[in-house]
């Protein structure tokens, strides 16, 4: 296979004993889309319930929302090596089983809150606790088989983004209709029954070869090259940073483009963009990976989507700018399923999920750094900076990548 001489495969990997994997995606799929929508549905009625627990005071309310909303996100980044290890000793499935559950219980307390405090408290419980979309690639990435993890990636991929589509949306249609408390409720009971189709449907889940016998060989030390893994880190963060850095500057660069009664509704289309564009594009991307080789994917999708920001600071219309974070996001959606393909074709078996862990830790930092980096650069050297410099970033990462292969073919 054409990928084979870049993304050596780890010695010791098969694809035997995968009879169920199609099922097992199935649900992976839906698991991580319920739970993603767990996690975000809150967006639109945060500040509202917020105030029902007893805050008051406009600057209050924002800030404890932002606290609150930021806290599942801050613990998940923290926890997810974590998890990822513990799949590859105990089984992945397992890892399912407990972040699912886990995600059903925290979600129907935070509709029993009482004040804010333990609305903060069990938003850090569900980053803690869940993890189930990150648990889903782990066992995706290391139970398919290897002519098509890449599609596979790119499937759950969507799923995690149509999640973050839903969510919002969910969130904001839920409330008036039965009341916040109760859209708690439903999403807990949502989960559970993701809860019980992981127990039940999935199938052939096994923990990497040797489990605690090779304990002392897990890690980075297992690693025997270790610059395909750096570049991977350093391409999540740049993806995640890529979709967030516009997040801060979106409503006041839209104010300049379209009459004021327009702004927020196109706004949250051109924020919707990116995601769109890579729910159409992931699995089509991933399969395409499959055929040619995941770096040479990953490569040509860092380029476009840094060629793609440089005009989208230059836009006159509101549509333009809508148009070219679409296709943006076309670009975008190849990188999440070369990522965990690479990480999976690079690494020993039983060190797979930890450094699946580290690469959703990192894309949780880019997460973080795109919003700050794009605020700060768009506060004081305006607004197409933000577009500007990210561009430069995304297609540095793409030469990157390009030398790291390059470097890798020549040792070879």
């Amino acid at each position: 296979m054409a990928h084979s001489r870049i993304d050596p495969v780890a010695p010791a990997a098969t694809d035997e004993g995968f009879a169920h994997w199609r099922r097992n995606l199935f649900v992976c799929v839906f698991g991580s889309f319920t739970t993603i929508v767990a996690m975000t549905l809150m967006l639109p009625f945060l500040p509202l319930y917020v105030e029902q627990l007893g805050v008051s005071g406009h600057a209050a309310i924002v800030q404890w929302s932002g606290i609150a909303y930021g806290a599942t996100f801050f613990t998940a980044a923290l926890t997810a090596p974590l998890w990822g290890r513990l799949a590859d000793r105990y089984g992945r499935k397992l890892m399912l089983i407990r972040a699912s559950l886990g995600m059903a219980i925290v979600m129907s307390l935070m509709g029993m809150a009482h004040d804010v405090w333990q609305l903060f408290a069990l938003r850090l419980a569900a980053g803690l606790l869940g993890g189930y979309a990150s648990g889903s690639t782990v066992l995706v990435a290391t139970q398919t088989p290897k002519d098509r993890c890449g599609w596979a990636l790119g499937m759950l991929s969507s799923g995690i983004m149509a999640g973050n589509l839903a969510g919002p949306l969910i969130g904001g249609l839920l409330p008036p209709l039965i009341g916040i408390r109760a859209t708690f409720l439903a999403a807990g009971s949502l989960i559970f029954m993701t809860f019980l189709a992981t127990v039940f449907l999935i199938k052939g889940d096994r923990p990497a070869a040797g489990g605690k016998a090779r304990a002392q060989q897990s890690g980075w030390g297992a690693i025997p090259d270790r610059r395909p893994m750096v570049a991977m880190l350093v391409t999540g963060m740049l993806l995640m940073l890529a979709n967030m850095s516009i997040e801060p500057i979106i409503t006041v660069y839209v104010a300049q483009l379209v009459p004021s009664t327009q702004v927020t509704i196109v706004a949250g289309i051109v924020m919707s963009g990116a995601a769109l564009g890579s729910i159409v594009s992931a699995s089509r991307l991933g399969r395409l990976a499959d055929r040619i080789g995941h770096c040479n994917v990953l490569v040509v999708c860092l380029v476009l989507a840094g060629a793609l920001l440089i005009p989208q600071a230059f836009v006159t219309h509101g549509w333009q700018l809508i148009a070219l974070r679409f296709l943006m996001g076309i670009a975008l959606g190849g990188l999440l399923p070369c990522i965990a393909s690479v990480i999976r074709h690079n690494v020993p078996p039983n060190v797979a999920g930890g450094m699946l862990g580290y690469s959703t830790s990192a894309q949780y930092a880019g997460q973080v750094i795109g919003p700050l980096a794009g605020g700060f650069v768009g506060g004081h050297l305006g607004m197409r900076s933000v577009f500007l410099g990210t561009s430069v970033v995304m297609i540095g990462g793409a030469l990157y990548n390009r030398m790291v292969q390059r470097a890798r073919r020549v040792q070879a």
